[in-house]
């Protein structure tokens, strides 16, 4: 950050009386600039013994297979935003039946938060970030072709939860990528 967004004037690195880290602070209006985590959700779709998976149309990653998921809006609940970005990503409708995954990134500020999830319907295709979508059985899924680390550890925690049909919150903290080739 080099300006103030309250008043334009430069900004400098410092640490701000009565904090402990590095922020970005304007000397000219005083306003310091906190920046946060931001937070990714999307849905695990199941339908029947199939997981609904889309073929990445933009970068990071493009060309590799992911679960339909992106940043959360303002205003909307996690599980607003995670069926949210199920429809523009995969034009489908899906019943969410709750958070399923936790994983804190914070090499990259960020933090993913899936939903399990069923699909409504077989009405399903491409959305503008999404080359193709596409139900895929365990045995079919393209596992040296998916695009982040979340995605491998959350579906191998599913199908190994699924021998029991028991579902618990899993919170994982990843502090470096684990696919080769990956950057953050």
């Amino acid at each position: 950050m080099r300006f103030c967004s309250a008043c334009g004037s430069p900004v400098r690195a410092r640490i701000p009386d009565g904090d402990h880290r590095e922020r970005h602070v304007c000397d000219a209006c005083g306003v310091i600039h906190y920046v946060n985590p931001r937070i990714v959700t999307g849905c695990l779709v199941t339908h029947g013994e199939s997981i609904l998976l889309c073929r990445r149309n933009i970068e990071p990653r493009r060309g590799y297979w992911t679960f339909p998921a992106g940043f959360l809006e303002t205003g909307e609940t996690i599980a607003e935003g995670a069926a949210r970005e199920t429809w523009e990503e995969a034009n489908a409708r899906v019943e969410v039946h709750g958070l399923y995954a936790v994983f804190n990134l914070p090499y990259i500020a960020q933090i993913y938060m899936f939903h399990r999830a069923t699909l409504l319907n077989e009405d399903f295709a491409p959305g503008p970030e999404s080359q193709e979508v596409q139900l895929f059985t365990r045995a079919d899924i393209p596992w040296n072709e998916l695009a982040f680390p979340v995605i491998r550890t959350t579906l191998e925690r599913f199908f190994d939860d699924r021998i029991g049909a028991q579902y618990p919150v899993h919170v994982v903290d990843l502090h470096r990528p684990t696919l080769p080739g990956f950057r953050g």
